[in-house]
C-alpha cells in the first residue's frame, strides 16, 4: 500500500467522492435491504427468520421510560430468537433452550461471535451501529435473521 503525501491526499479525495455520492446519487433503500439479505444469505441451507415482533413498531409507548431497550422476537419454524437491544449491548434467548454459536453480522467481514449457552442466553456488546442481523448455528441447522437497523 503506497505511503506518503500522495496516498493521502488521494485517501482524501476519494471520501470526499463517496460522500458526495451518497448525497447526491444515494442507493436506494430497497436495493440497499436486497443486497443486505444476499449476504446474510450466502449459506445456501441458511434458513431465514422472520421479524415477528419489533417493539418500535408493535408496542405501545411507555410513559416515563426515557430511553427503552428495543424488543425483537424473529422465528424459523420452532425455533425463536429474542433479543433485546440496550445502550451496553444485545441480549437474548434462543426458544426451544440450546447451545447455539451465534455471529453478530455488520456487513461484509464484520462478523463478531456471540455464543449462546445450553438455556439458550447470549449476550454481545457494544451494540451495533448500522444494519445487523444474526447468524445461528444450532448443530446442523443454520438459522439467519433479517436484517435491521439498531
Amino acid at each position: 500500500m503506497p505511503e506518503g503525501p500522495d496516498a493521502l491526499a488521494d485517501g482524501l479525495l476519494e471520501e470526499e467522492l463517496r460522500q458526495a455520492a451518497a448525497v447526491l446519487d444515494p442507493v436506494p433503500a430497497d436495493l440497499l435491504q436486497s443486497a443486505l439479505d444476499a449476504f446474510a444469505l450466502h449459506d445456501l441451507d441458511a434458513r431465514l427468520a422472520e421479524l415477528t415482533f419489533d417493539s418500535l413498531v408493535d408496542a405501545l409507548p411507555v410513559r416515563g421510560a426515557a430511553d427503552p431497550p428495543r424488543m425483537l422476537t424473529f422465528r424459523a419454524g420452532e425455533v425463536t430468537v429474542d433479543v433485546e437491544v440496550t445502550g451496553d449491548g444485545l441480549i437474548g434467548q434462543l426458544m426451544p433452550p440450546q447451545s447455539a454459536r451465534i455471529e453478530l453480522l455488520g456487513g461484509p467481514g464484520h462478523a463478531r461471535p456471540l455464543t449462546a449457552d445450553p438455556l439458550g442466553r447470549f449476550t454481545g456488546g457494544p451494540p451495533p451501529t448500522g444494519p445487523f442481523a444474526l447468524r445461528l448455528r444450532t448443530g446442523a441447522e443454520v438459522i439467519v435473521t433479517e436484517w435491521l437497523r439498531a
